[in-house]
């Protein structure tokens, strides 16, 4: 394998190569935030690890697949966040550090979202009833 074949299979990620998880996060399970979460560098804030994805060294990015209707909960992290509307018609929200965003439009929606940290913590829900069950998306998949 050339130096450039290493290159390539370590530092490029194409969207046809990623796959759309639509467990990644605790609040995708619940309908109104169900959304895909297609990895590219690092693991966002998901917590999930994906060998597709390119490893993170100082931020994590991702695409967002996200229906009409969709979104995600109200919630906040401890590093910057960043949403690019790709596609599709966004609410973006926020109040103080709760932020969050929803898909008003009638197609499905693309969101490239970037995070400020390699590792960034699990994201903190504004819900006290989804912050019980934060971390239930890292365990056995669902049934």
């Amino acid at each position: 394998m050339t130096m450039l074949d290493e290159l390539l299979r370590t530092r490029v990620a194409r969207f046809v190569d990623r796959l759309p998880d639509w467990d990644a996060f605790a609040d995708a399970r619940v309908e109104g935030y169900r959304r895909a979460q297609h990895r590219y560098i690092g693991a966002g804030a998901s917590g999930k690890s994906d060998a597709r994805a390119i490893p993170a060294e100082q931020f994590t990015l991702s695409v967002m697949f996200v229906p009409p209707g969709q979104g995600n909960a109200p919630h906040t992290h401890e590093v910057e966040e960043v949403f690019f509307i790709l596609d599709g018609k966004v609410k973006v929200f926020f109040e103080d550090v709760v932020h969050g965003f929803e898909n008003v439009g009638l197609e499905p929606a693309y969101l490239q979202v970037m995070l400020g940290r390699a590792r960034p913590d699990l994201m903190t829900y504004a819900d006290p009833g989804l912050q019980a069950k934060r971390d239930a998306h890292l365990g056995a998949a669902r049934a």
